[in-house]
């Protein structure tokens, strides 16, 4: 269960943990922290994306290491066994993102989910938000670091003469062909050899739900993927990737969400 509707966060509100992972893309001018702070569900944690990834690296929103990753759910109260709802704001869906590191830190899948339409939905159906922010209790978060659930760039070069996995990529077509350039300065068009496209905007609706699980599976079988072999996905900075490997889960719920995390802030420079 991935995804679960306002309905459900209704009748659970204090029961789970709420985080509002709010991103949006530079030439957008928006600000997640600030909008979080002047409108949100009530008792929710806000995770700052680009300040809760890897440190040491040019790269956005690489994992962090996992002592750094202990800290920062520590501080943010929660603990091992929570059951995590996570919301955005966002164009980008930016909520599958901290799904992903989530599970790949080793909560439990089944406590993780993703409020299918975000707060958009939320205040569209004049369901109460606050201004007022929690003051967490810290935890002592452990983490169980799931190192299969990423690619790195060798992996990925390595697997173009193998071809052991698929490599789904959720940008634009446009910028898969490379017929538009990059919005990141000092990466080259273009993609992924031998990968495959599936824009990740395919699979919203207008509301930012997920369209039926029905419809994903024929997006996802419209790419001409190699069924029956695993899949990792990519993007530009690793955040709509997961939004595919989130879309992806709700067809095959035995599929553990793998992404190049990297993506193509890496690939593109080389």
């Amino acid at each position: 269960m991935s995804l679960v509707d306002t309905n459900w966060l209704k009748k659970k509100l204090d029961k789970v943990k709420i985080i509002d992972c709010s991103w949006h893309m530079p030439q957008t001018e928006r600000n997640g922290f600030e909008e979080y702070k002047n409108k949100h569900i009530k008792n929710t944690i806000f995770f700052n994306l680009d300040k809760n990834s890897k440190k040491n690296t040019d790269l956005p929103h690489m994992l962090p290491d996992a002592k750094s990753w202990e800290d920062i759910v520590s501080n943010m109260g929660i603990k091992n066994d929570d059951q995590i709802v996570i919301y955005d704001n966002s164009d980008v869906i930016s909520s599958c993102r901290c799904w992903y590191n989530f599970i790949y830190f080793g909560h439990n899948p089944k406590l993780v989910h993703v409020l299918d339409g975000g707060l958009k939905k939320w205040i569209k159906e004049d369901r109460p938000t606050t201004s007022n922010i929690i003051k967490n209790i810290p935890s002592n978060y452990i983490v169980h670091e799931k190192k299969e659930l990423v690619k790195d760039i060798n992996q990925i070069n390595k697997n173009i003469l193998e071809n052991r996995f698929n490599v789904i990529d959720a940008r634009s077509l446009e910028r898969f062909k490379g017929s538009v350039p990059e919005p990141r300065k000092g990466l080259r068009s273009g993609s992924i050899k031998n990968s495959f496209c599936l824009p990740f905007s395919e699979l919203i609706n207008k509301d930012h739900t997920f369209i039926s699980k029905e419809k994903i599976f024929e997006k996802f079988k419209s790419t001409g993927y190699e069924v029956g072999k695993n899949i990792t996905f990519t993007c530009g900075s690793g955040v709509t990737a997961s939004v595919l490997a989130l879309a992806y889960s709700l067809i095959d719920n035995k599929y553990m969400p793998t992404i190049y995390d990297g993506s193509w802030s890496e690939y593109g420079k080389n």
